[in-house]
């Protein structure tokens, strides 16, 4: 899209039925303005990181969350759009030049697609059934709890940090909750006793039947899904998935059983009435977030699903 900051000279040009065509001005500002975005998201990982010190919450995004900082910094329009005078991407994985004489080069689709087709149907499916089905909003971060529950606290996976109400006392409040949890992630940590004090029993191969928009975990997902199809997902929205993965993780440890507070990380404390109604305002607030990203992820995944571009 035209912004007012460029002249109609660099406006993207329009070939045929295929991609627009953005000018070299117009994508270098886009190149650069990520790059800046992403700077400032990562910043802080990749000081601590650098001097070793672990972050439950940045950390995650890194280690759980496969794609590294310097891979989310690389910039991709999408497959809705071409490079103009950009004889540098030609070699890339899953790109191919259109046109030659101005050197334009663009997502090779089919390759992609080729490659990428069978997960492409999987991520559309799950985040279509995910929009469609209800969202719970009583699980109060209990997975987190049933990590750790009846397990010796140096064995936690974040042992650096004590359990603010310690072992016995986090205990106690799993054992005076139901644990609803619909995330096979998430479920696969929990602890063997926790396993079967939990209404559901999430699996692998069901998870497009079992995850709903309320899920804090399921929202941090939208980043996954985004950027495993990279290039042809424009990284401006695997940008502001990562944003909602990084707010969304910051809640989830917060209503943690560890004592985060040398972080700056204040505690939502779930076994209270008010630190339920905390993390539900919350956790409504990420779902909604999160279903507007599936929408356009969906925008974007469907016609390539259907075979409408190529």
């Amino acid at each position: 899209m035209a912004t007012d900051s460029h002249s109609s000279d660099s406006l993207p040009t329009a070939v045929g039925s295929g991609p627009r065509i953005l000018q070299k001005d117009q994508w270098r500002a886009m190149q650069d303005a990520h790059a800046a975005r992403v700077d400032s998201l990562t910043r802080d990982h990749l000081d601590r990181a650098g001097r070793g010190r672990p972050h439950p919450v940045e950390d995650f995004l890194f280690t759980y969350y496969t794609l590294r900082p310097g891979r989310l910094r690389c910039w991709h329009p999408g497959y809705a759009d071409a490079l103009a005078d950009a004889p540098e991407r030609a070699g890339w994985r899953f790109h191919r030049t259109l046109d030659r004489q101005d050197a334009v080069v663009g997502v090779d689709i089919p390759a992609f697609l080729a490659a990428r087709g069978d997960q492409l149907h999987f991520i559309r499916r799950l985040l279509t059934a995910t929009l469609a089905a209800p969202a719970h909003f009583g699980c109060f971060g209990l997975h987190e709890w049933a990590m750790v529950y009846r397990r010796d606290a140096a064995a936690t996976r974040h042992a650096d940090h004590r359990l603010r109400l310690g072992p016995a006392g986090t205990d106690d409040v799993l054992a005076r909750h139901q644990i609803r949890c619909s995330h096979y992630d998430a479920f696969r940590f929990f602890t063997d006793p926790a396993r079967p004090r939990n209404v559901l029993q999430p699996t692998l191969d069901g998870r497009a039947d079992q995850e709903q928009p309320g899920c804090l975990h399921a929202s941090m997902d939208v980043y996954k899904w985004a950027y495993r199809l990279l290039p042809a997902v424009p990284s401006d929205l695997v940008v502001d998935a990562f944003e909602l993965a990084r707010a969304t993780r910051e809640v989830d440890m917060r209503a943690s059983p560890y004592d985060l507070t040398d972080l700056g990380l204040a505690p939502i404390r779930i076994e209270t009435a008010a630190g339920k109604a905390q993390y539900v305002a919350a956790q409504r607030g990420f779902a909604e977030r999160a279903q507007t990203l599936r929408r356009r992820l969906l925008s974007v995944l469907t016609p390539l699903a259907s075979g409408a571009v190529s």
